[in-house]
């Protein structure tokens, strides 16, 4: 293998530069080892040859002009780590260029080079290619509109790395959670090598696979697509209630004591859960005004005073759509508020859980965006969400925060793939979530963060 082996791309000639130096440093360590091993190495100087660095935008270069497209190619490599909602309007372009019809406006900027690489290789029988990239491409709504089209050209999954955690040396610089997948067409193997790490900072651990999924798991390719309706016999799981306020219909701790002092604003205090809330059972409350008598308003100079700021805080909203509904400051811009006992439930838990943590409350709870809710009278949902059948759905098919798990309705609620059961089952499975409910309740001081503490949990939960 000689320098001259080497092709790359880099979109600016300073890293371009660098990466030429580079390949000259390990070229030498590589004939020092050499030298070490068997007593002679090659001729260091002159410097008769190098890495054929091109610069230029990858996504918009024919591979094909840096070096033709063979079966004895192998393309590596680690793409910019830029999300969906972090690319700039030339980078959406660039994606649109590559993917063409694919693209599903979704897909972070890093799968563009797996399309390139596909286009690469589409002449050829034989291709393999391999990238580090963050962990979102093997998580969630990308699965299906990444490896969707890469099965459609044939390619495989030959060997994989779980999520590990990726440190940059720049100074105060945070881990970046990453996977590397490599993919491969008209490459006949038996079985294929999947590494996982216990700790994202730990060491790989080979397992031999028959085969390796798009979600990175032993298993058949499989893809699973939202769907806008559960598949199973279970209720709907929504977003809960949107203020956009400026915080002004929330009652923050230290505001309580002044609402619950006005009898007029009082009689509309209602306990409101987030996310955190329902995590770490902290209080907060909110004005929940759907009900809002006049009378009240004009006796009330609290509530005069946090609606006038949520009419004015719209007001200067940069979207029509919430400037509109300055008209109608005493409502949540967005209501859904179960009338009956109800499942919420966080859109990200910690990954440390061994089951998903959700909870179970009263109409006169109001919950949060930043929830789901589930109109569930009976508690099957809670029960069906609690067992370890849905934490592992959830596992394989949700997308995740850095390493946190995060619920989809669309596709992990409403794709979960719960047999038919019968009204037996039903009640075995309600009487199993109250099981749930009642070994909480032996410890009423305890939030949920506290009762499902990995290294902590009581027996009993």
């Amino acid at each position: 293998v000689r320098m001259s082996h080497f092709n790359g791309i880099e979109l600016e000639e300073w890293p371009a530069t660098i990466a030429r130096t580079a390949m000259f440093l390990v070229d030498h360590q590589a004939n020092q080892d050499m030298s070490l091993k068997i007593g002679v190495s090659p001729e260091q100087l002159p410097l008769t040859e190098s890495a054929n660095i091109v610069v230029g935008n990858a996504l918009r270069m024919d591979w094909n002009e840096v070096v033709p497209a063979s079966e004895h190619v192998y393309v590596m490599g680690n793409p910019p780590f830029i999300g969906q909602y972090t690319k700039s309007a030339e980078q959406t372009a660039d994606m649109k260029a590559v993917w063409g019809a694919d693209y599903d406006g979704y897909l972070d900027y890093v799968t563009g080079w797996h399309a390139q690489a596909m286009h690469y290789f589409a002449g050829q029988p034989v291709g393999r290619f391999a990238f580090v990239t963050t962990n979102s491409i093997a998580q969630g709504q990308p699965v299906p509109a990444l490896f969707g089209p890469l099965r459609r050209e044939g390619w495989s999954i030959p060997f994989a790395h779980r999520t590990f955690a990726w440190t940059s040396e720049a100074p105060g610089a945070a881990a970046v959670h990453c996977v590397i997948v490599g993919l491969s067409k008209g490459v006949s193997s038996k079985g294929a090598r999947l590494f996982s790490y216990e700790r994202p900072q730990g060491h790989p651990v080979e397992e031999p696979v028959t085969g390796i999924s798009p979600y990175l798991v032993e298993g058949p390719w499989v893809l699973v697509s939202k769907r806008s309706k559960p598949l199973a016999n279970l209720p709907a799981a929504v977003k809960g209630s949107q203020p956009t306020d400026g915080g002004n219909l929330i009652v923050e701790a230290a505001a309580h004591e002044e609402v619950a002092a006005d009898p007029a604003a009082a009689k509309y205090l209602r306990r409101y859960v987030g996310a955190r809330e329902l995590i770490h059972d902290t209080p907060r409350w909110c004005l929940w005004l759907e009900d809002l008598d006049p009378a009240d308003l004009a006796h009330s100079r609290v509530l005069r005073e946090r609606l006038e700021a949520v009419r004015l805080f719209r007001s200067d909203s940069t979207k029509q759509a919430t400037r509109d509904l300055a008209a109608s400051p005493h409502l949540f811009t967005e209501r859904r508020a179960p009338r009956t006992d109800y499942l919420c439930i966080p859109r990200h838990v910690s990954e440390t859980r061994a089951f998903f943590t959700a909870a179970r409350f009263g109409p006169e709870v109001i919950s949060g965006d930043a929830n789901f809710v589930v109109v569930d009278p009976d508690g099957v949902a809670f029960a069906v969400i609690s067992s370890s059948a849905f934490i592992a759905w959830q596992r394989m098919v949700g997308g995740a925060l850095e390493s946190r798990l995060r619920f989809s309705n669309t596709l992990v609620w409403n794709t979960l793939p719960l047999p038919e059961i019968s009204e037996t089952d039903r009640d075995k499975l309600i009487e199993a979530g109250a099981g749930v409910l009642a070994a909480r309740s032996e410890h009423p001081e305890r939030s949920l963060a506290q009762h499902y503490a990995p290294l902590a949990m009581d027996p009993a939960l």
